[in-house]
């Protein structure tokens, strides 16, 4: 069980926070100043350090220096992002803003620790790590992507048919061809098919070819694409779309390593690996007949899952400065950069469309950026605003509960709304404005604006 400290003054913030790491199964201490963690606490005892910026006394980063061998995580406001900043050149690991996002802190965590015991094994994965976007053409650290360059490494010598699932814009052709090129196929060709992009009457002539005279139109003998892979690989992006009748030809290829061209009486050996690319659940469809089961069961000899780009962690801003450098030397432009608010708008964005949308926002801000910093709005991304106010709402609530009062009902059914009206009219008896905002984590100007949108009047002072 790692062992996180977490030192933070607010003793509400201090006490969630700790309540989601240890319902987590994290081990965790807690400090309210940098001089308590130093009197109570071996820091470097410690996997992680979790400290908000703002402390009294000395400030959060003060803990980087102290704690030589402890990654800190440096908390801070939206308000704060360039302090944020300047405090991982001083060596913060990583930074989150306040009001966090529960998966956001969970993800960050995960990701520190696990990079911090990797050391420990890095005479024996180095080589996966350094090898993976090298010589694969695929940009990756997280542990999913070393996962996968390890199987694809595994798998590719061989001769056994592949299926690629994963979200669309995941990079699956690019799978496909690290597959190849690590292959002993790689002096041969690797056809490269959109199943989804061949009309219905014409796929079986394009794959399997056809002879002179076959159909209306058939001018001239053709040769298909399986046969124009001959020796080489033959991958089949979006299998999910191809015709049940083109189904079963593909079953014959995949079982007799033979072809039929449309309009031949008369078969002919080829010799493909193939590999199969799909967004879609195959063994559903083939529950509901719009999938052969046999040709399922024929091509998910191995099954590669490509994970979407959320879920990969620090890999978006890999995946991000890369495009960017590729971009940028096209267009002659290499001094660009995203500043530190595009980064972390980079970061917090869910990607539903992948690396693809990505890519495309990458280019749309080249072209737009009239300076060499890239700005957020020149992105052209929206964060999914409900989902992290749900999960602030959710984070609030538990805050605002003791230890003794914490509800074991799911908290994320409260509104920002409600809770910040819940949260005011309890404490305002005791607490001046500034005070609200501060725990609130919010500007006082933004405290009021709120008040007047909601209907909550100041409490009255008497002189």
């Amino acid at each position: 069980m790692s062992h996180i400290l977490v030192v933070e003054d607010e003793p509400i913030i201090r006490s969630a926070l700790r309540r989601l790491l240890e319902r987590h199964h994290y081990q965790v201490s807690e400090a309210g100043a940098v001089h308590e963690a130093v009197e109570s606490y071996d820091l470097d005892d410690f996997d992680l350090i979790i400290s908000d910026l703002r402390l009294p006394g000395e400030p959060g980063t003060e803990l980087i220096r102290l704690a030589a061998s402890t990654p800190v995580l440096i908390m801070t406001s939206y308000a704060s992002l360039r302090s944020a900043v300047d405090s991982m050149k001083l060596g913060a690991v990583d930074y989150i803003a306040k009001p966090f996002d529960h998966d956001e802190m969970l993800q960050a965590v995960a990701r520190i620790i696990e990079t911090n015991r990797q050391p420990e094994q890095t005479e024996r994965e180095a080589p996966v790590a350094a090898e993976g976007p090298q010589d694969m053409g695929i940009i990756g650290a997280s542990p999913a992507m070393q996962t996968l360059f390890k199987r694809i490494r595994k798998v590719a010598p061989t001769m056994s048919t592949v299926l690629i699932r994963g979200e669309s814009g995941t990079g699956k052709e690019l799978v496909a061809r690290a597959l190849h090129e690590n292959s002993p196929r790689a002096h041969a060709p690797m056809i490269s098919v959109n199943c989804a992009a061949i009309p219905e009457t014409l796929i079986e002539s394009e794959l399997f070819g056809h002879e002179k005279g076959a159909f209306t139109g058939a001018v001239a003998g053709r040769t298909g694409l399986v046969e124009a892979a001959n020796g080489g690989t033959l991958f089949l992006d979006e299998i999910g779309e191809l015709p049940l009748e083109a189904q079963a030809r593909l079953l014959r290829v995949l079982q007799e390593s033979e072809i039929r061209r449309v309009g031949s009486v008369q078969s002919q050996k080829v010799d493909v690996r193939l590999v199969a690319a799909t967004h879609r659940d195959l063994k559903a469809l083939a529950h509901q007949g719009l999938f052969r089961e046999d040709l399922y069961y024929r091509l998910n000899v191995i099954e590669l899952q490509l994970p979407p780009l959320r879920e990969r962690g620090d890999d978006v801003m890999l995946i991000a400065q890369a495009l960017l450098a590729r971009i940028g030397a096209g267009m002659n432009l290499p001094s660009l950069h995203f500043s530190p608010e595009a980064a972390e708008a980079i970061r917090r964005y869910r990607w539903p469309g992948n690396v693809r949308e990505l890519e495309n926002a990458v280019e749309r801000a080249a072209i737009l950026c009239d300076e060499d910093e890239i700005t957020p709005d020149l992105l052209g991304i929206e964060p999914d605003i409900g989902q992290e106010r749900s999960s602030y709402a959710a984070t609030a609530l538990e805050s605002m509960r003791g230890p003794e009062t914490s509800s074991t009902e799911p908290a994320e059914n409260l509104s920002l709304e409600d809770y910040f009206q819940h949260f005011v009219l309890e404490h305002q008896e005791h607490m001046t404005e500034t005070e609200l905002a501060n725990k609130l984590g919010i500007s006082r100007k933004c405290l009021w604006e709120r008040r007047q949108r909601l209907g909550i009047p100041r409490k009255k002072t008497t002189s």
